[in-house]
């Protein structure tokens, strides 16, 4: 698969915190409950306390705020500390998720819920939110696949010619024979042709597996035209863009399902990009070999096809670093006994982070570790030597 999609979703995150600041606060592990954080300039007990705020926050969700629909106790008195008295923002807040299931609002309206604080859309970041940039793909027919109102998902993102599984497997009921119950009694030849599907668009896990993995392969194999026998050559086949390849999660499950091949992972990575985006500029080449840990030379290729269209939308980004906040709220234990050689505890053969990316383990490694994020927001505040001239709001 082209799995294009994920190795951006650091630029997007330049874009989504474009706000002429010098600093961000990132929150990454949703599996392991990360909360992260940036700072730039001077800090330290001994620094000037800062009234402005140079710094903003990224917060994961599952882990961090919330254990699947049930509120974690230290984000409400978190979030008490980031308003003033009229119930606005101190400092920048975007929300990151893995989420691709729902529109950016109506997860805004859930957090603003669990919360007890005002949220816009325009804080929320999902899985699927940098497809907004794939805009040559947007008057193109895609192929969507996931759960939710996908239609309206890809629409809002700015797909015109969006097109699901059901409707897919409407128009070719012979492609889909596993569930027998399903099987059509009568055939009939499809009363409109749909046009050539040229990317196929994975926005998170669909309920039924069989029958979206089975058209998404038929969809690759005939190079768009499903209802089309296989031809000799199926390579290169369409792009896939694959929004979310986690499929490890905690919820309110009793075991840990989670990933921080993903979270902590992308926030250090996020903070290598930064590092060296200035220099970037007169070496793309070498730069986005480095960061996507020495992958294959079409992919870096691609990278800088893509940047070209991109560039000024990210132009106006001012982050300079991104530090990792690992709480201990989700499936990571403190308690845990480590190795006295570090290098037995990485005995996994299978590197469970983005297929596009070689493994680091200097990237798995969180800057700091914290109870919650209660503990998160002031290790922060302290780390900027930040101090409101604002009254706490209080619920």
């Amino acid at each position: 698969m082209q799995g294009v999609l994920l190795p951006l979703l650091c630029r997007s995150l330049q874009r989504a915190v474009a706000t002429g600041l010098s600093g961000l606060c990132s929150s990454a592990d949703p599996s392991a409950a990360a909360a992260a954080a940036a700072a730039s300039g001077e800090s330290g007990p001994g620094a000037k306390l800062n009234v402005q705020p140079t710094f903003g926050f990224l917060f994961d969700i599952d882990g961090v705020l919330v254990r699947g629909k049930t509120p974690i106790p230290a984000a409400r008195k978190a979030f008490q500390k980031l308003l003033n008295s009229q119930g606005q923002f101190l400092v920048p807040v975007v929300f990151v998720t893995n989420a691709g299931n729902c529109l950016r609002q109506k997860k805004a309206d859930q957090l603003s819920h669990v919360l007890g604080v005002p949220i816009s859309q325009d804080q929320v970041m999902m899985s699927h939110s940098p497809l907004r940039m794939f805009k040559r793909f947007h008057d193109k027919c895609v192929l969507v696949s996931g759960q939710g109102p996908l239609l309206e998902i890809a629409e809002q993102l700015g797909f015109c010619q969006p097109i699901t599984i059901d409707k897919l497997r409407e128009t070719y009921p012979l492609l889909d024979m596993v569930d027998h119950d399903r099987r059509p009694k009568v055939l009939h030849p499809p009363a409109v042709q749909l046009p050539k599907i040229e990317a196929v668009v994975l926005f998170g896990e669909p309920v039924r597996w069989e029958t979206n993995l089975q058209l998404i392969i038929d969809v690759l194999l005939t190079s768009g035209y499903p209802g089309n026998p296989y031809p000799q050559a199926t390579h290169p086949h369409i792009p896939v863009l694959a929004c979310n390849m986690d499929l490890m999660w905690v919820a309110e499950a009793q075991s840990p399902r989670d990933n921080l091949m993903t979270d902590i992972y992308g926030a250090n990575l996020y903070n290598r990009y930064l590092e060296e985006k200035n220099p970037r500029r007169g070496s793309k080449a070498r730069i986005q070999a480095k960061a996507a840990g020495g992958t294959r030379s079409a992919t870096i290729s691609q990278e800088e096809e893509l940047d070209n269209t991109w560039e000024s939308e990210l132009a106006s980004a001012t982050a300079t670093s991104c530090r990792s906040v690992l709480v201990c709220t989700g499936v990571y234990n403190p308690h845990t006994e480590v190795p006295f050689d570090t290098r037995e505890s990485i005995t996994e053969t299978v590197f469970h982070g983005h297929r596009d990316f070689r493994f680091d383990p200097a990237l798995v490694e969180p800057d700091h570790i914290v109870p919650d994020v209660d503990a998160a927001v002031d290790l922060i505040f302290q780390l900027e030597n930040f101090a409101s001239n604002e009254n706490h709001w209080t619920s």
